[in-house]
């Protein structure tokens, strides 16, 4: 398994210079939807991640800047992270994982906030449901990061970001439920 660093200083300018071409081939991140809520919440670890999501899901009710609910939003979530382990369904080519993906992720990693179209579903990924139960998707996302957490074997290359080792994909996964989570908030 190749061992693979945080970007450097070189990396973060190229990338910064390649991000503006990321954004415009659209859906780079897989998941835009601009909203008047955004809690812009940033999360460095998945321990951090679960944190708020059990504030979040303890609440009595919560308020959504999001087009997708709240249990689209963790079974999306959950996708991402099972699919690291499994494989994406519908990878980008690897040209664009090793050029415009791995910039943007690098530019992402050094802001420490990723940000990605909201409403946007992983490519080749299953539909979300609109009634699942929210204990099941609670549930769901709840097992992927532990599933997570405990992986021993190679993790599969990300869909856009390419290969990542494991400290890189936990934050690219804390980072992704960071942007979800901040369009979410606890009705008082």
């Amino acid at each position: 398994m190749k061992t693979q660093t945080l970007p450097t200083r070189r990396s973060i300018v190229v990338g910064a210079l390649a991000l503006p071409a990321t954004f415009s081939i659209g859906g780079m991140a897989g998941c835009q939807g601009n909203s008047s809520l955004d809690r812009q919440l940033v999360f460095s670890s998945l321990a951090a991640a679960e944190q708020e999501l059990q504030r979040l899901a303890a609440a009595k009710g919560l308020t959504s800047g999001t087009v997708w609910n709240w249990d689209q939003t963790l079974a999306h979530c959950a996708q991402s992270i099972e699919f690291s382990m499994q494989g994406f369904p519908e990878p980008k080519s690897k040209l664009f994982q090793s050029t415009v993906g791995s910039a943007a992720f690098g530019v992402f990693a050094w802001r420490g906030r990723m940000t990605h179209d909201l409403a946007e579903p992983i490519p080749g990924a299953p539909l979300l449901a609109a009634g699942d139960e929210g204990v099941v998707a609670l549930e769901r996302l709840q097992n992927a990061i532990a599933g997570f957490q405990q992986w021993t074997k190679p993790l599969q290359p990300h869909f856009a970001y390419g290969d990542l080792d494991k400290a890189q994909y936990e934050l690219a996964h804390a980072m992704h439920l960071a942007n979800h989570f901040s369009q979410f908030n606890v009705i008082s």
